[in-house]
């Protein structure tokens, strides 16, 4: 039997000669899901950034089709204009549609983030936004 102490040199000596390699083949194999994980993040973000684009255009648009005398096509052209200002490339293909039922309007933005995979279409994005429309009232009816 051997003293301990040259049975842990032995070891030793061993366990770095036998795992050469090892790191190179960890990597390879963890290095693809890190990859994943931070494709992943910041395709999340891109979509994020393209609903609060599409909700701050819901929010202009109906605070436009709210203003007494001013009725949904005027929402849906200042939504229209805040996304030709703001939407660039992270919010592509986008559509707005208007709607009132006398005491309300609604405005509601769709479109499609912007895709970090190529070939890969992105995510659709829809926000819509609503209140009530200013009149005038008497007091007492």
């Amino acid at each position: 039997m051997q003293p301990p102490q040259r049975l842990a040199a032995w070891w030793h000596g061993r366990r770095w000669h036998d795992d050469r390699g090892d790191t190179s083949i960890q990597m390879a194999i963890i290095f693809p899901f890190v990859l994943l994980a931070t494709v992943a993040v910041i395709q999340a973000s891109m979509w994020y950034y393209a609903r609060q684009i599409a909700l701050t255009a819901a929010r202009e648009g109906v605070s436009a089709a709210r203003a007494y005398q001013a009725g949904p096509a005027d929402g849906a052209a200042q939504a229209r204009n805040v996304l030709g200002r703001t939407a660039g490339d992270s919010l592509n293909g986008y559509s707005v549609a208007a709607s009132s039922s006398g005491e309300r309007v609604r405005i509601q933005v769709s479109g499609t983030a912007l895709s970090m995979i190529p070939g890969v279409p992105g995510l659709k994005v829809t926000q819509s936004a609503s209140g009530p429309v200013e009149r005038w009232t008497v007091p007492g009816e």
